[in-house]
């Protein structure tokens, strides 16, 4: 579970991983597809336009079904279909984070 926790952090502010990358998924509609793609961004407004730092820190959406979810092969992980439907379990079918316990 841990390697899911670590490989969850690229699916955000991962502009520049989605950029570099050839292929890239999205571990909510589980589809494949070239990074090229990836034309929609959140998490910048057109006032960080011109600002190197802030476009870093976009986080890419998926083509297909508009999810932040998407993970780029610069990240060094695997993109096929077993992966992502490991980070779909992980994420979407099950929580690998616990709830806090009741406060007392």
């Amino acid at each position: 579970m841990t390697d899911l926790l670590a490989a969850y952090h690229h699916a955000s502010s991962n502009r520049a991983e989605i950029d570099g990358s050839t292929v890239c998924g999205c571990f909510y509609c589980m589809q494949t597809f070239a990074a090229t793609e990836v034309t929609a961004w959140t998490g910048f407004d057109l006032s960080d336009i011109d600002d190197p730092v802030a476009m870093r820190a976009a986080t890419a959406l998926c083509p297909v079904c508009g999810s932040e979810s998407v993970i780029g092969d610069q990240s060094g992980l695997t993109i096929n279909h077993h992966f992502l439907a490991l980070m779909h379990e992980a994420w979407f079918e099950r929580t690998i984070i616990s709830k806090p316990g009741a406060k007392k």
